[in-house]
């Protein structure tokens, strides 16, 4: 393939120094963990996407060294050293003699009338001299340096290392013990009570995380220390503890550094395409990536759910378990997001077992905004056109009910408003009149009593649309009188709540489809409108081709500023109505893209992605007809002989600009198990398409 195509089968992996870094192992408890080690280790600045515990940024140079294999340069090297042995011999004695001549002919000089120190003298100068060449020389060309920094400095440093006794009153020991301790800054701050019963416990990532953002936030104000102190000296390392009181997630599978909130998918690959500082470096997710959003699209059995969805769910959970996020996660009731231990609140309309229901009203701050919101997760893709008047008839019936009875209304209410039923309509007037509100809400009502009879009513769509949510097995989901399941309102996203949303996708597709907006609708629009940002609030949505529309695709852009972002999972762009495809692949910073998806698919990433420039190398061969007599009839016995024409050869190279990544290799270059990904950071950063091994 071309230079900087997707197959990469056969180049050399870029070495990195090895690291000894410690993990949380899955299903291991804090006993086994190491902490000090974990939270005291490297983890050096890098660009978006890198994973930073453990990582070392490449040299360039060493780089490109790296690319040679072992035997090659340990014969280039050999056959330099033995060349540049000759060459040494040879020059000390011809510098000797040259020096010899010149003080023999002009008198002038060292050895023009030697004595033995002059000319012990004069030969080390000599040797120094000739040693110096040699070295620069054939030690640039033998790659010594690169010999050097693989296999002698690794060789003695393993023998002073084993040579070297132990000396513990060494200087400088201490301050390094002093670095491995976690809790340095509780002691150095006047907690060192706290510090001393955190170091009679097993203490694991998950609380590490959260009693030092305990920690930082007493800082603030002294006057909270003491407080902080007791808390921590009665309950340890269950001081302040989720309110599940869980301090672990069972089952947690994935790679975790909670101290930046990242999560390790994979490994970039070693291939031109990606720069060099991503090269065999860890690929992984953090809220400053995810606060711009990410768009990821493939077809089924890709491993969008179990290598993206799932790594991405599981880590908000542990942040919002240390208390740093909340996390909102959407998909079929099958779909393998966690299990339900994973979550505070688990919402699964069509399942009695449910504990919890919906609010279809969500956080919207008054009855005009919950109106609209919940028209345009009612409406199908087909009929947005009619959104506003659908908003509008919603707003008529909706705002009047509120100021009457204090609340909104349920499925079955709202249904009989929106369809005309003359005693509910009564009822309403009644309560109205009642409330003190009829000279209001007077007009809409009228209005809506007008448009109850035309063939154009929006009123009766919605009422045909809400009617899927009215089914038996939707019992008790959407109550909004207090007589079903407590209601779920997405306005609490400033608390660190884990929230799983089971959709009836099998059961009741369509209903399913409008829960999916609705869901996403209102994420959107509270993670815009909240006043403790300190949380981020993540969303991950296993299937979003229905959960989209125009006022949530522009509610992504204004995430970015609100400590807010999603995981938006597609099979295709087709799923979406071709409006909203190129504003989509606007309003979010990272887009992924999986194998086998459709070359039409492919094109707007490759568009997105646009076009670099590369070295181009084109080779051209003519014949020769140089020289004169005898060089020509050397050429024709060389062409009797052999059958081949003598040939010349010119190389010439160019810079071009070519697609980074073309619609045809995204759709049929890409192997399995691997993905590529552009990412952009809140801060603004960018980095260009990655090509990711997903499978470690």
């Amino acid at each position: 393939m071309a230079q900087g195509g997707a197959h990469h089968h056969g180049e050399r992996t870029t070495t990195r120094p090895p690291t000894t870094v410690p993990h949380p192992r899955p299903g291991a408890g804090a006993a086994s963990f190491d902490l000090a080690a974990w939270a005291c280790a490297p983890r050096p600045d890098a660009d978006p996407g890198v994973y930073r515990l453990g990582y070392r940024r490449l040299d360039p140079e060493r780089a490109e060294a790296a690319k040679v294999a072992a035997w090659p340069l340990l014969l280039r090297a050999g056959l330099n050293a033995v060349v540049a042995w000759f060459a040494y011999l040879y020059g000390t004695q011809l510098l000797m003699y040259v020096l010899v001549w010149f003080g023999g002919q002009t008198g002038i000089g060292p050895l023009a009338s030697p004595s033995e120190s002059e000319a012990m003298f004069t030969l080390l100068v000599a040797n120094i001299l000739v040693i110096a060449v040699v070295i620069k020389f054939f030690g640039r060309m033998g790659r010594w340096p690169e010999v050097w920094r693989r296999y002698v400095a690794p060789l003695l440093s393993r023998t002073v290392t084993q040579e070297q006794p132990a000396e513990e009153d060494a200087p400088g020991v201490a301050e390094a013990a002093r670095g491995q301790d976690p809790w340095d800054g509780l002691r150095q701050g006047g907690a060192a009570e706290a510090a001393a019963r955190l170091d009679s416990e097993a203490v694991g990532d998950v609380d590490y995380v959260r009693i030092r953002r305990a920690w930082e936030s007493a800082q603030a104000d002294p006057v909270f220390v003491p407080a902080f102190t007791e808390q921590v000296a009665t309950r340890g390392a269950a001081a302040f503890a989720h309110p599940s009181e869980a301090r672990e997630l069972p089952g947690r599978a994935e790679r975790h550094d909670l101290l930046l909130g990242q999560v390790r998918l994979g490994t970039a690959q070693d291939v031109p395409k990606n720069p060099l500082g991503h090269r065999a470096a860890g690929f992984a997710l953090d809220p400053a990536v995810l606060g711009t959003s990410l768009l990821a699209v493939g077809p089924a059995g890709t491993g969008k759910t179990a290598r993206l969805a799932r790594p991405v769910a599981e880590t908000l959970c542990l942040q919002a378990l240390s208390g740093t996020a909340c996390a909102v996660v959407v998909g079929a009731a099958d779909a393998d997001l966690g299990p339900d231990s994973w979550y505070d609140v688990v919402i699964a309309p069509g399942d009695p077992s449910s504990l919890y229901g919906l609010d279809l009203y969500g956080a919207a701050r008054d009855p005009d905004e919950a109106a609209a919101r919940l028209a345009e997760a009612l409406l199908p893709d087909e009929l947005t056109a009619r959104a506003e008047h659908a908003r509008t008839a919603l707003q008529q019936v909706v705002g009047p009910f509120h100021a009457a009875y204090g609340r909104y209304p349920g499925v079955r209410e709202l249904r009989a408003l929106l369809a005309g039923e003359p005693d509910v309509l009564a009822a309403l007037v009644k309560a109205l009149g009642v409330a003190g509100r009829l000279a209001v809400y007077e007009r809409d009502l009228e209005y809506r009593e007008r448009q109850r009879d035309r063939a154009d009513d929006p009123g009766a769509l919605l009422a045909d649309r809400l009617a899927l949510l009215e089914r038996p097995a939707f019992e008790g989901a959407f109550a909004t009188d207090g007589t079903g399941r407590p209601p779920f309102a997405m306005r609490v996203l400033d608390h660190p709540l884990r929230v799983r949303v089971k959709l009836p996708e099998r059961s009741h597709p369509e209903a399913a489809r409008m829960l999916s907006r609705l869901v996403v609708g209102q994420f959107v629009q509270a993670a815009g409108v909240r006043e403790d940002r300190s949380l981020f609030a993540g969303l991950v949505v296993d299937d979003a081709s229905a959960a989209l529309d125009a006022t949530a695709v522009r509610g992504l852009q204004r995430m970015r500023g609100a400590n807010a972002g999603a995981v938006l999972l597609l099979r295709t762009l087709v799923d979406l109505p071709e409006a909203l495809r190129a504003p989509l692949f606007g309003a979010v910073g990272c887009r992924m893209a999986f194998p086998g998806i459709a070359p039409w698919d492919g094109k707007l990433f490759s568009e997105a992605w646009g076009t670099h420039l590369v070295q181009e190398t084109a080779v051209t061969h003519t014949p020769d007809t140089s020289g004169g007599v005898i060089r020509r009839a050397g050429r024709i016995g060389r062409k009797a002989l052999s059958g081949t024409t003598a040939q010349t050869e010119s190389v010439t190279t160019r810079d071009v600009e070519r697609l980074r990544w073309s619609p045809s290799d995204l759709a049929h270059a890409l192997p399995a198990g691997h993905a590529v990904v552009s990412l952009t950071a809140v801060s603004g950063e960018q980095v260009p398409p990655l090509l990711v091994d997903l499978r470690g």
